[in-house]
């Protein structure tokens, strides 16, 4: 499950509701502390936090999804066609990046 750092967990929370996560959790010490989000995409999860300590900022994380080409309408982003595969490529608001791929044919 990734963990990607970030400034604002409520900011990058937005923006990963545009890419059809939902918040299903969120934890805070103390009201000056930061905060660690929980968020789930279908059985995609991923956790966004405030602490420095956590992960390293600008993360990439490999997702995949049956709906890539509404994403990349969603997001004004061209998929481009790799060896593997067709994939887009999201930066999130704190610099971390998302490569997400179709979903391969069985």
């Amino acid at each position: 499950m990734p963990i990607f750092r970030v400034d604002d967990a409520r900011e990058a929370a937005a923006w990963y509701l545009r890419l059809g996560f939902e918040v299903i959790g969120e934890h805070q010490f103390k009201p000056d502390f930061p905060i660690y989000m929980f968020l789930r995409r279908d059985d995609v999860h991923l956790h966004l936090s405030e602490h420095t300590g956590d992960a390293p900022t600008c993360s990439l994380a490999y997702l995949y999804a049956e709906d890539l080409d509404a994403i990349a309408v969603t997001f004004e982003v061209p998929i481009k066609k790799q060896p593997w595969g067709r994939q887009i490529e999201l930066t999130d608001p704190s610099g971390n990046r998302i490569r997400i791929g179709a979903i391969p044919s069985p």
